[in-house]
């Protein structure tokens, strides 16, 4: 009677937990819903107060090449030599502009007048920016939830939905880069701590993909590909490696230098530029130590002493030939391989001293304090309060928001076109 009730019991207690898994699941959904309608109808407020119109001078352009692509299709856009751009000298579309907003506006044209409902190119572009801003609010929730769970997730999703530095560049009619960029940022590092957390292939070859749509998006690519880097060198130092760590990296290196390499204005810059020499010696660096861990598991700890010797000194001299023949390279270049841009982020006063053209442009200017915390807002006083949480207790995923915390504090005091 006694084993009756206690099983009854425990079934009573499993029924409840599987009800209340449910109904905190529909709730996170719902609530997932409504900060996904709150980010996009935060940015209608232009649209509401004047009328639908596409805002500067770059989203202008972006639109322009849009329509051309949904006139002419995509053979045409990739070989279209634009003579109104740059005039007189005239622009070739295809091989100088990151395509992955025109692509994505285009298709979601596409799509829609596939459907029969039938929106201009001019409506679409318009209202990709605060769509996406859902969408970047939605993959927040995602990074967040895999460090530290669902209210934490549902939080930054908030948060991000409504603060101003990312409002005024997704505002509707802002028809620029970063209104599809920020999202594949947010939702690559998504999924390189869930392969992380999880070991699984199929995420990271998923990875790899997000990364190839940001390359395609933005050029702002190459914080992603120096930032996990540091993330693996990170893990590696502190004694943190594992074969989940192994499938989050070297897929990403491999097939995302591929991918990348295919999008036109990118090319063989991907593996000739020092913005992207850091991922191929922490490449190298990461076998090394998978090899040392191979052997740790077969030999005996004499043995072991022996071939560690061996195998750091080859590993060593191979790192060595590789930062030899990356100096060779580098050194043949007036700016050492690296672009203006991210030099003018290393050192603040270089576009200043040697390209004014780059110090000329506004967002590239460092910002005042007032308007640091004008654009980050309430985010000022909460990141004290994030980085002790990340803290408590330290994960590889944790580790990873720390990292990324410490360089977008750096790069948004550097230039205000970083604070997103």
């Amino acid at each position: 009677m006694a084993e009756l009730e206690a099983g009854s019991i425990s079934m009573a207690a499993g029924g409840g937990g599987r009800l209340r898994n449910a109904l905190s699941g529909m709730l996170c959904a719902f609530a997932l819903l409504l900060i996904g309608v709150l980010a996009f109808s935060i940015r209608l407020f232009s649209v509401i107060k004047y009328e639908s119109v596409i805002h500067e001078f770059d989203p202008y352009f972006n639109y322009r090449v849009t329509q051309f692509l949904s006139k002419s299709g995509i053979y045409e856009f990739w070989n279209w030599f634009d003579d109104r751009t740059w005039y007189p000298l005239g622009r070739v579309i295809g091989g100088t502009v990151y395509p992955g907003l025109t692509l994505t506006a285009g298709t979601i044209w596409w799509l829609l007048n596939s459907l029969n409902i039938p929106l201009s190119v001019e409506t679409v572009c318009v209202f990709t920016a605060p769509i996406f801003s859902a969408n970047a609010s939605w993959a927040t929730y995602l990074l967040t939830k895999e460090a530290k769970g669902h209210g934490a997730g549902l939080m930054a999703a908030t948060i991000l939905a409504m603060v101003p530095s990312y409002i005024s560049r997704s505002v509707a009619g802002s028809y620029d880069n970063e209104a599809v960029a920020i999202f594949a940022l947010i939702f690559t590092f998504y999924l390189y701590v869930k392969t992380l957390n999880t070991g699984s292939l199929f995420y990271a070859t998923l990875n790899a993909l997000s990364y190839f749509y940001m390359v395609c998006s933005w050029g702002g690519y190459t914080f992603i590909i120096n930032l996990i880097p540091m993330h693996v060198l990170l893990c590696i130092v502190t004694g943190r490696y594992s074969s989940r760590l192994y499938v989050a990296y070297a897929p990403l290196v491999v097939l995302g230098t591929l991918l990348a390499a295919l999008v036109p204005v990118v090319g063989f810059n991907a593996v000739l530029t020092s913005e992207h020499f850091a991922s191929f010696l922490v490449f190298i660096i990461l076998h090394v130590v998978a090899l040392v861990y191979y052997i740790k598991g077969l030999l005996t700890p004499r043995l072991f002493k022996v071939a560690m010797t061996f195998v750091l000194t080859v590993g060593l001299a191979l790192c060595l030939a590789v930062v030899a023949i990356l100096a060779a390279l580098v050194a043949s270049s007036p700016t050492k391989g690296w672009s203006g841009r991210s030099l003018s982020l290393l050192d603040p006063t270089y576009a200043s001293k040697y390209i004014p053209i780059i110090a000329s442009v506004s967002e590239h200017q460092p910002p005042t304090w007032p308007s640091y915390f004008m654009a980050i807002n309430v985010l000022a006083f909460l990141v004290p309060a994030g980085i002790i949480s990340c803290f408590l207790p330290l994960s590889d995923a944790s580790s990873f928001l720390v990292l990324y915390l410490v360089t977008s504090v750096y790069f948004s005091g550097v230039m205000v076109s970083h604070h997103c």
